[in-house]
């Protein structure tokens, strides 16, 4: 547990953070700061939630549902960190081709989204804002219904995932001590 919170903001770095000063007294709760198992397992699913939901603004949502949920803030505010430059290109692109495929768009195996095309066959006079316009109207919605189903299914596997690690590392420890407890009682008798 220590070497996960070496990795992970301290309290006085998220409260000093101008996108969530806003939150101000709510942050002093200390079940926020607190590693549980139930307070980890929901920050880092609510974290991984918007980070794949949401391109932007996904620190401040994670932790405002990290503060009314009473979920780890350090862990929620980590782990939106899912998307990134890197990983920002594929996540989408497979949420369109989930999407697409779910709405019954027939999509080849190597076709791009329709934004792309569509927005290179834009007007040549086209400013930014039209050629976005122009692309996103051609992956709305493949790509929406797409990032709901990966945020949300993701999200369920994180926590279930966390929870069911701890519960798996709480119950090896314990296992550990009954054994070296009993070779000790055993030893002492010989």
């Amino acid at each position: 547990m220590r070497r996960l919170q070496r990795f992970l903001p301290s309290p006085e770095t998220i409260q000093r953070n101008r996108w969530l000063r806003w939150l101000g007294p709510h942050l002093q709760h200390p079940r926020l700061w607190h590693f549980s198992r139930r307070g980890l397992a929901l920050g880092m699913a609510l974290g991984i939630f918007f980070g794949l939901l949401i391109p932007v603004a996904q620190i401040p949502f994670s932790a405002a549902a990290a503060v009314v949920l009473r979920a780890n803030v350090p862990a929620a505010v980590a782990s939106t960190l899912v998307t990134n430059p890197v990983t920002f290109g594929p996540v989408y692109y497979a949420a369109w081709r989930l999407g697409s495929a779910l709405l019954g768009e027939n999509v080849g195996s190597h076709q791009q989204p329709p934004a792309l095309a569509d927005a290179a066959d834009a007007p040549a006079g086209a400013s930014w804002w039209q050629r976005l316009k122009l692309g996103l109207a051609g992956v709305g919605k493949p790509l929406l219904l797409g990032l709901a189903i990966l945020a949300s299914g993701i999200g369920l596997l994180t926590y279930f995932g966390i929870s069911w690690a701890w519960a798996a590392k709480v119950w090896w420890t314990r296992r550990r001590r009954l054994r070296a407890a009993a070779d000790g009682s055993n030893g002492r008798r010989l």
